[in-house]
């Protein structure tokens, strides 16, 4: 365990987390049995095209997954993250998740690539702000505080057809790293699914842990199979 110590220590890791990490918080994904929530596709309700023909279907659907946010916890893989952070000679985290439970699990300067429920962005802007009091949480609109006559605000998501946030960073990080895990992602979204291959051409180990093998399970060095609450607390011990 020592030798593994010393050995994080000289390595910049790069974290890359998908859904599979929220799920085990109880983070639900908005969707019943057929795919369809309220008798839509996700898809349709996730699109800017869909804001602009529906916002306040939209709406509905974000503002039930803000409030949700209120309902969850950390669970043992997130709060692990951030017991791995001072092992490593640097760590980035990278998510997909929309939640705020890396950084309630006490992780820093998490990179959001997908967007926050937490925030929401001014459509005049583009500015973005926390706003996750109380009022904040209802179905009416809510204004931004950056623009003189106050503009409504949209999630601040990255729906389909959207360009992730951050991704010249991500890339930059992920192409440096020395060590680069997967953990609860289903290999299906890129360009997320596609940052596996980018750390192997540049020689990182990479590792995988995820409830079952994805897609692009092959694509790793390491693989571990099963619930990363239970998985990722025993490894960040040992390393």
């Amino acid at each position: 365990m020592v030798l593994m110590d010393m050995i994080l220590r000289d390595k910049k890791v790069v974290v890359l987390t998908g859904a599979g990490i929220s799920a085990e918080s109880g983070v639900r994904t908005f969707r019943d049995n057929d795919g369809l929530w309220e008798n839509h596709r996700v898809e349709d309700v996730a699109t800017p095209e869909a804001w602009i023909r529906d916002p306040s279907l939209v709406w509905r659907f974000y503002q039930a997954r803000r409030t949700q946010l209120l309902e969850v916890e950390p669970n043992p893989a997130h709060l692990a993250l951030a017991q791995l952070e001072p092992k490593a000679q640097s760590l980035t985290l990278i998510t997909q998740n929309v939640d705020d439970l890396h950084e309630r699990g006490g992780s820093e300067s998490v990179i959001h690539m997908h967007g926050s429920l937490q925030s929401l962005r001014c459509e005049a802007t583009g500015q973005s702000e926390v706003r996750m009091e109380e009022g904040d949480l209802g179905m009416d609109f809510v204004l931004c505080n950056c623009c003189e006559e106050a503009s409504r605000m949209r999630p601040d998501i990255v729906w389909f057809g959207e360009i992730p946030m951050e991704m010249d960073v991500i890339y930059r990080k992920v192409e440096d790293c020395d060590v680069f895990i997967v953990i609860g992602s289903s290999g299906h979204v890129y360009p997320a699914a596609g940052l596996v291959n980018v750390a192997n051409s540049h020689g990182a180990h990479t590792i995988l842990i995820n409830f079952e093998l994805p897609v692009n399970g092959s694509d790793f060095d390491e693989v571990h199979i099963g619930k990363a609450g239970e998985i990722l607390p025993e490894l960040v011990r040992n390393w």
